[in-house]
């Protein structure tokens, strides 16, 4: 190491759970709209991290043994106690919808450890909330409590004892956060004796075994609708099929074979070839078809000079008959020119 450097010493146990601690108070006291907020989840984050940390201090040193008594235990270290209990409210802080079941099973985990301490030092009255049912197990207790009346009747009465149980706690809770107020400035100020600090300490273990059973019912009923939204999900995804690349269709025919197919055809109408238009003009120059539509050339109309000639012609040596229907023909093309009449066919 350089001179004139100093090391900086790592945080003491105590720094690291009261650090934590505060960052929790912080979260929940928060006026923010939404939990998710950037700023409440790097405050969980790093809360989390300062708790694990001293967690794992707690765990090194041994502080606390199934076969100690509470009188054993420091009025210092009775504050360790709430570790479990302080990282199972933090865990459940994080927001994250698709791990939200690891979340609440991470927490329900830390309370259960932090009541299970308790209960081995027969700190509180209460009872440890039973494992979680699998969902057959629950489905299979549903199908049984439907049974008869007896059952039904049972169901019921625990209904109302869980309700009153509840209530008993509510109010415990609340006359323990009193107790709490009135007590926090004086043993934050260092002033307060042993007896006080023990008392105090002993107090937020009473308060947080009541918030640890309020979660874990809460809990086991959020990782019901969990399961249950997970299993529809997955019920309602299309199965997965493998990709195996399409192989060309060969072309069939509706024939017998392919022989019949070359002589008598494919068995159904084909393609057309060519346009009603081209099939049109084909006809014209085959001479099949009249070309209404299109316009003399100078080879008719030199036909048509030649046809008025031969009939002059023919008027000049003819008799008198032959002249008056010729002059009678001058006549009527006189008074009605060409196209006259036609109506239907404008050609």
């Amino acid at each position: 190491m350089a001179a004139g450097t100093a090391e900086t010493p790592p945080p003491r146990l105590s720094e690291l759970l009261e650090s934590g601690w505060q960052l929790l108070d912080e979260v929940e006291a928060s006026t923010e709209p939404s939990s998710g907020a950037p700023a409440l989840q790097d405050k969980v984050r790093r809360g989390l991290d300062l708790l694990q940390r001293a967690a794992r201090g707690v765990a090194q040193l041994d502080l606390f043994s199934q076969n100690e008594d509470l009188e054993e235990i420091a009025s210092a270290d009775l504050k360790y106690l709430l570790l479990p209990a302080l990282l199972g409210a933090l865990t459940m802080k994080q927001v994250n919808l698709s791990k939200r079941l690891e979340h609440v099973q991470s927490a329900r985990a830390h309370f259960m450890d932090f009541l299970k301490l308790c209960k081995n030092y027969q700190i509180g009255k209460f009872h440890l909330p039973p494992t979680p049912e699998s969902p057959n197990e629950n489905e299979s207790t549903e199908s049984t409590s439907g049974a008869g009346p007896a059952a039904r009747q049972a169901s019921l009465v625990a209904m109302a004892s869980s309700r009153q149980a509840k209530i008993e706690r509510y109010k415990q809770k609340k006359e323990v956060e009193n107790r709490l107020a009135s007590m926090k400035a004086f043993v934050e100020s260092g002033q307060a004796e042993e007896e006080q600090i023990r008392e105090f300490y002993l107090l937020q273990i009473q308060k947080w075994i009541t918030t640890s059973l309020d979660e874990i019912e809460s809990i086991d009923q959020e990782m019901v609708i969990l399961r249950g939204r997970n299993a529809l999900k997955q019920a309602s995804a299309p199965p997965q099929t493998s990709q195996h690349p399409r192989t060309a269709m060969k072309p069939f025919i509706l024939t017998r074979d392919a022989m019949q197919a070359k002589v008598l055809g494919a068995g159904y109408p084909s393609l057309a070839t060519m346009t009603v238009n081209d099939w049109y003009e084909q006809r014209c120059k085959q001479g099949i078809m009249p070309d209404k539509g299109k316009p003399q050339t100078t080879a008719d109309l030199a036909e048509e000079e030649l046809q008025e000639e031969q009939q002059e012609k023919k008027v000049e040596e003819d008799d008198e008959e032959t002249l008056r229907k010729a002059r009678d023909w001058e006549d009527w093309k006189d008074t009605h020119p060409r196209g006259y009449g036609n109506r239907k066919n404008m050609g």
